[in-house]
């Protein structure tokens, strides 16, 4: 109980913003977003290590980028304060749907869709444009370490007409409800994926990647549609939904779900490259060892274990 007070005030000052321009909330956003990124220093460090690397850049080139990223992040936190004004009839003032004809013609399989994106751009306005422009939208969300953050984030989510469902307990369950009544299942895949993800390179080091969307697909045959969000020259927010994808079965289930997320993989990554200011660079994609996800999934070969532990977000 003594925290609430951090989600009242995040509340109240979100009703103050409520009632500026949207111009000004961008200007206000990507003003402080630089000065409060020059603070995290740790972060900051992090992110220009990873992005020398994964670019290929020198110092210089990298903090460019992370100026950008900064500016983006501000807007996006003063956007996520603000997203009480947004509405059915107000979103395409706020949100352009790139290539909405590619998520009719999924939904129309009758077989759900799962959405592939990640922490690009804008993503819980990503999803809330998906729910207001009319869409089936559902996610698998992770607590935050602060309640009340999670709290604001699942009211803003339910307010804009998505279904929220928490992480933990049996994600294939979960996913079964969303895919099975035709919904849009989205995953921000683009994590550590623990012991139980894919050895995959991304952006200049070996990774482990989720196999969620993978799982998913193959056992429920649902499309996969990569979906991410971007801003334009103007600063306003570009939803690009991608060519479909899905689950090719050759009959060596391993195979063909490690061959899925590694396409995934080249894909998002592809993304992060073409629009490097809208990535979290800063964040702990590469904590897993890949020797190690090898090392275990000898050892449960050899033990004739069959793993179905997910990742989702």
């Amino acid at each position: 109980m003594f925290k609430d007070w951090q989600y009242h005030a995040a509340r109240g000052l979100g009703k103050l913003l409520c009632c500026l321009p949207y111009p000004a909330i961008i200007s206000l956003g990507r003003t402080l977003g630089p000065v409060i990124g020059k603070r995290l220093k740790k972060q900051y460090e992090r992110g220009i290590f990873h992005i020398m690397r994964g670019m290929e850049c020198d110092r210089g080139a990298a903090e460019q980028i992370m100026h950008g990223l900064f500016q983006n992040l501000g807007q996006s936190l003063m956007e996520i304060l603000y997203t009480p004004k947004l509405n059915k009839d107000n979103i395409s003032q706020y949100v352009t749907l790139e290539h909405p004809e590619r998520l009719d013609a999924a939904l129309k399989e009758n077989k759900g869709v799962i959405v592939l994106t990640g922490h690009i751009g804008n993503w819980e306005w990503m999803g809330a444009s998906l729910a207001l422009y009319g869409y089936p939208t559902t996610t698998i969300v992770k607590k935050q370490p602060n309640d009340q953050v999670t709290r604001l984030l699942n009211e803003n989510r339910e307010m804009m007409g998505l279904e929220v469902f928490a992480r933990g307990g049996n994600e294939m369950i979960i996913a079964a409800r969303a895919l099975k009544r035709k919904k849009i299942l989205g995953f921000l895949a683009d994590q550590d994926g623990g012991f139980y993800g894919v050895p995959q390179p991304f952006l200049g080091k070996m990774s482990s990647t989720p196999r969620g969307p993978a799982q998913f697909a193959r056992k429920f045959r649902s499309p996969i549609l990569p979906i991410f969000a971007i801003h334009d020259e103007h600063h306003r927010h570009r939803v690009v939904i991608g060519e479909v994808m899905y689950y090719e079965d050759t009959g060596n289930k391993d195979e063909d779900i490690a061959r899925l997320t590694r396409k995934m993989a080249v894909l998002t990554e592809q993304f992060i490259k073409d629009h490097p200011t809208e990535w979290l660079w800063f964040q702990h994609r590469w904590s897993t060892a890949p020797e190690e996800i090898i090392a275990l999934h000898q050892g449960a070969e050899a033990d004739g274990s069959d793993d179905n532990t997910t990742q989702a977000e």
